[in-house]
């Protein structure tokens, strides 16, 4: 009997430089936690026209994401998903970050009919998760808390169990 296919997830926001690398790294933990690391692949990317393939991620967004124990790697870049529609293409389900970034991806016929949901809706809420660029690493911390809280309370509803 072979494996059940892999469920794609996409983060999206601006530039993928912040909020959608953070996410991602902490819904991959996430799920190693619970053992589904083999089951869901988890990428991430922006979509504003400011975007761009390897684009520095944030210093700050390395720092809070170290500070709970996820390391990038030195190379580690944003992806524009203008240039790599395919991620859209093969997403399963799509979090963004705001409802601005839901109306953004009606410009990609990749995301048609694809469930969008912001990362606070997935947690039963309603509202954005706010750009933390340009601000101080304390504003990084609570972005990065802030998704942790609405990644873990909406990891179950984002895999359909």
């Amino acid at each position: 009997m072979s494996a059940p296919p892999r469920r794609r997830i996409l983060v999206v926001c601006h530039a993928n430089t912040s909020r959608s690398i953070i996410a991602e790294k902490l819904l991959l933990r996430l799920l190693a936690e619970r053992g589904l690391a083999d089951q869901v692949e988890v990428r991430s990317g922006g979509i504003a026209p400011y975007a761009r393939d390897g684009s520095l991620v944030s210093l700050d967004a390395r720092l809070v994401l170290r500070e709970v124990g996820i390391e990038l790697p030195p190379g580690a870049g944003a992806t524009d998903l203008k240039n790599q529609r395919h991620l859209l293409a093969s997403a399963d389900t799509i979090l963004v970050m705001t409802e601005e970034q839901r109306r953004m991806l009606a410009a990609f016929p990749e995301a048609a009919g694809k469930p969008v949901l912001t990362v606070r809706e997935l947690a039963g809420e309603s509202g954005d998760i706010a750009d933390p660029s340009m601000q101080d690493e304390d504003v990084f911390r609570r972005c990065r808390d802030e998704i942790t809280r609405c990644l873990a309370l909406g990891v179950e509803r984002l895999l359909g169990t």
